[in-house]
């Protein structure tokens, strides 16, 4: 018999699963990190010489690396099934790191911080494809860290580093039905059957039971989306379902464009975009002004609550400090207590701000993008790639603000919000798009403004007589960068949503104002005034067509009633008071208080996923509309 069960229950019981799951999985990866076993997952081959399959939890017992309960806890297979395919992730993501550890210990410099030309050399030799300069720098800083405090090169990365933890979820993609069932009740309505333990240390199979999650499906979810297996994460009495789904989607090309999007990034204004045209001849061409995002809005709020944030971790960290020192079996503080309580809810509340606002934010400007680029007929986005981007150099506040930058939201969402578009999505290398010409490829002067040639940011001149915005200028050049450079983009490996290109050379760019669409139905111009002054000037005689009526009376012109009834005695005539031609201020000092005129965004509505700080350029009305799934 059925019965229905609260939410905090709920979520005590997807606690209690979570929790089995994490101690067998962090008994897994305990007993197998050592080196010899990480190499012998890496090496994708078992014992029987037959290739490792590519789910995780198979992959294991292949290598018979098996699952064990906890003394007088009966679990099925399924659940530890759950637990090897956590450990099996965490197991893998290490094997890379070990990779990287194994190539920098086997070419350690004499000196890390400054590398030679043949060090760089025979480093790149030993390391595996695909390995970026700041995975270098960061992994070389966590060896050296390692090597002032023991006085020696770790031996690998299982001394290097501790077993990674397994997070707090359950995963259901491992189990089969008699675990989990997924059935999809209506278009907006999945449920979603689950066995759950009744109790912490479940000593039989009695203490198990089927529970029903109904979950709310959004509308961005079409009704032809296939809804695939959860991951339940359970936190603050609740329990948050991820609940995957997928569509039937063919990667769209990487090569044969000819009209593109670039796109560049900044700290205020988010996203600069501009529109580049590739000719059979192989010539580049742009028209139009630049496209901006610009929420300099949302980032001074972003930036108020980071600054929140960090002041009061910086008293968390110190009350917590005063709460452990206290001496052995003195009895604890209420007051300190409830003020780490209170404290500890205030910075989850401004976490979740940051990380919601992010959020918004990113969509947004993804939304914003694909738009854009689906009216103007583009086929393919092109972005500067700053995934190695390091905040160095700068000021405090400035790094704060690169640190919390919303970039890879940002490209996560275009990617999925193009590829349901049917446009690609390629990053282009970084360097040099700010630094050269996009007319000639020669070196730029940055200004502060065109009529203020001083050393500055934000203004782009050459001697080529290019002068513009230093965004404007960079899109401009990562737009160029990308269509010339077709034949050199390559997809990453297990990931088809999106290109890259590694090396790019640049070609010149023109500016070509666009034509009218419809060049007869142009008005003709009117002709010239003759403004000649080799005689009389000619009175002009224009028609009065309208009689301007005679001034108004000062007073209403209406006769007083002849005889005034009794109740009315003594009240004046009827009509306005007299007034004074020339009125005087009673009080000469006073300041008239001009009308406020509020803030009003052009182009950004409340409710269209656009934010009330944020300035965009309105998207123009398209003839086929985007799908809007998203």
């Amino acid at each position: 018999m059925s019965q229905p069960v609260t939410g905090p229950v709920l979520s005590e019981r997807v606690g209690w699963l979570a929790d089995l799951v994490q101690v067998i999985a962090g008994q897994v990866i305990a007993q197998h990190w050592a080196d010899a076993d990480l190499a012998q997952l890496a090496g994708g081959v078992g014992p029987d010489g037959r290739a490792l399959p590519g789910k995780g939890w198979m992959a294991l017992r292949r290598l018979g690396w098996g699952a064990v309960a906890p003394e007088d806890v009966v679990v099925s297979d399924r659940v530890r099934r759950v637990a090897q395919e956590e450990a099996a992730r965490g197991l893998r993501l290490a094997t890379g790191r070990r990779e990287v550890i194994a190539a920098l210990l086997a070419a350690w410099p004499k000196d890390p911080s400054a590398r030679t030309g043949e060090e760089w050399s025979g480093l790149r030799a030993v390391l595996p494809g695909g390995v970026d300069n700041a995975t270098i720098r960061s992994r070389t800083r966590q060896i050296s860290a390692w090597v002032a405090r023991n006085g020696r090169l770790p031996i690998g990365l299982c001394e290097l580093e501790s077993a990674p933890g397994v997070a707090r979820q359950v995963s259901l993609a491992a189990a089969d039905r008699q675990q989990v069932r997924v059935e999809r009740l209506d278009e907006a309505t999945v449920r979603v059957w689950v066995q759950l333990p009744v109790c912490p240390a479940p000593s039989g199979y009695r203490d198990w039971a089927w529970h029903a999650l109904t979950v709310r499906l959004p509308r961005t979810v079409p009704v032809t989306a296939t809804v695939c297996t959860p991951t339940l994460r359970p936190g603050d009495g609740k329990v948050r379902v991820d609940l995957p789904w997928q569509i039937p989607h063919t990667p769209p090309p990487l090569t044969g464009h000819t009209r593109a999007v670039g796109v560049d990034w900044g700290l205020n204004t988010l996203l600069t975009c501009t529109v580049a045209d590739l000719d059979q001849q192989g010539s580049l061409t742009t028209a139009g002004g630049p496209l901006r995002f610009d929420a300099t809005g949302v980032s001074a709020k972003l930036v108020r609550l980071r600054r929140h944030r960090e002041q009061v971790k910086t008293k968390l960290d110190h009350l917590t400090r005063l709460s452990e020192g206290r001496p052995p079996g003195a009895a604890p503080d209420p007051a300190l207590g409830s003020k780490l309580g209170r404290l500890r809810v205030e910075h989850d509340a401004v976490c979740a701000r940051i990380r919601h606002l992010n959020q918004a934010l990113a969509w947004s400007a993804a939304r914003w993008l694909v738009d854009h680029a689906s009216t103007v007929d583009a086929t393919v986005i092109y972005l500067e790639d700053l995934t190695t981007l390091e905040a160095r150099g700068g000021s405090r506040s400035l790094n704060r603000r690169l640190s919390g930058a919303v970039r890879g939201l940002v490209f996560t969402a275009v990617t999925h919000l193009a590829g349901k578009a049917g446009m690609t999505v390629v990053r282009v290398p970084a360097r040099g798009t700010s630094s050269g010409c996009p007319r000639c490829n020669g070196a730029v002067r940055h200004v502060k403004a065109p009529d203020r040639v001083v050393a500055g940011y934000r203004w782009t001149i050459c001697g080529c007589g290019l002068t513009m915005d230093r965004d404007h200028a960079a899109a401009r050049r990562i737009a160029a960068r990308g269509l010339t450079n077709q034949t050199n983009t390559r997809r990453e490996r297990g990931d088809t949503a999106h290109g890259t290109i590694r090396t790019a050379t640049d070609v010149p760019i023109s500016h070509q104002p666009r034509r009218a669409k419809n060049p007869s139905a142009a008005a003709a111009p009117k002709p010239r005034r003759d403004r000649r002054k080799n005689g009389p000037t000619r009175t002009q005689v224009r028609p009065r067509t309208v009689k301007t009526p005679p001034l108004l009376p000062l007073r209403r012109q209406a006769p007083a009633p002849a005889q005034l009834p009794q109740a009315t005695t003594g009240k004046r005539p009827a009509g306005r008071l007299p007034q004074e031609t020339h009125q005087v201020l009673q009080v000469p000092t006073t300041v008239p208080t001009p009308p406020r005129h509020p803030h009003q965004v052009h182009g950004a509505l409340l409710g269209h996923g656009f934010h009330r700080h944020v300035h965009a350029t309105p998207v123009p009305a398209a003839k086929t509309e985007p799908p809007r799934n998203g």
